[in-house]
């Protein structure tokens, strides 16, 4: 299911999009190596840019119109009260976890271990990370690999406009000279790099998570969380280990019982 385009965020996916069709036009029409390689026929590199650029704004479209995870209603979620059936219930053995089923306060929808309600989205979000205010979305069970796919390759982008934007600048006899020629690509260059730092810390730290198969906000509030307070705090219950935390956050697709892996029971799909 995908959001209405038209939608809440619509302001920031447009402007999110001028944003890279505008710097995407200023690296051509001053004086890189892009401009240079178009004007001598070359036509690899910037045909290549090109598409990754447009790439990253499909890539951008995706995780922000995509549903991440909603719990939409509570018939077709029956079975994931306890995240098991009755007698899956007689198969868990005894433990000093206990598991308390929680009932949203606002959707009044039984929740699944990892959801959480979403105030701004007004809804609850299967194995929720974070709301993402730069894409206007939640990040959850269905799009969180591919909002770290999008911050790869948004990353890529953002380094290659680095390098572009470098090739631009040109000697002039003064600095005044030097920046009425060169200022608009200076700018360009300073917000490319400003980007980039922020990506990559973001994709370094979605990586980080990813591997220890936690969330965001499962770091950040694991004092306030139900499930993980009889834990320690060196404790992941759902840490399988970083291969199969990759592999499952990568490979498998469709639906985690949590409630399984959390019991070491195993993380059958459904």
């Amino acid at each position: 299911m995908f959001k209405n385009v038209f939608g809440s965020g619509f302001l920031v996916r447009t402007a999110h999009v001028i944003l890279t069709w505008v710097i995407t036009l200023i690296l051509f029409l001053h004086d890189t190596e892009l401009r240079q390689q178009e004007e001598t026929g070359q036509l690899v590199q910037p045909v290549l840019f090109v598409l990754l650029v447009l790439g990253s704004v499909l890539l951008y479209f995706a995780v922000s119109l995509m549903d991440p995870g909603f719990i939409l209603s509570e018939d077709r979620d029956l079975q994931f009260t306890l995240g098991v059936t009755e007698e899956q219930q007689d198969m868990i053995p005894p433990t000093t976890k206990s598991l308390r089923q929680r009932r949203c306060g606002h959707c009044l929808l039984q929740q699944p271990m990892r959801s959480k309600h979403c105030q701004t989205c007004q809804h609850c979000v299967r194995r929720y990370d974070h709301h993402c205010p730069w894409i206007e979305n939640c990040v959850g069970e269905r799009n969180h690999r591919w909002f770290v796919l999008y911050l790869a390759v948004q990353l890529l982008v953002l380094l290659w406009g680095v390098h572009i934007a470098w090739t631009g600048f040109s000697a002039a006899p003064s600095w005044q000279q030097w920046l009425r020629s060169d200022g608009v690509l200076l700018v360009v260059a300073v917000l490319l790099a400003l980007l980039s730092l922020v990506v990559l810390l973001l994709l370094g730290s979605h990586l980080y998570l990813v591997s220890l198969n936690t969330t965001t906000w499962e770091f950040m509030s694991r004092h306030r969380i139900s499930y993980l307070k009889h834990c320690g705090a060196d404790e992941n219950p759902f840490d399988r280990g970083t291969f199969h935390n990759l592999w499952g956050f990568y490979c498998v697709w469709g639906t985690v019982v949590w409630e399984q892996v959390y019991f070491r029971e195993g993380s059958d799909q459904v």
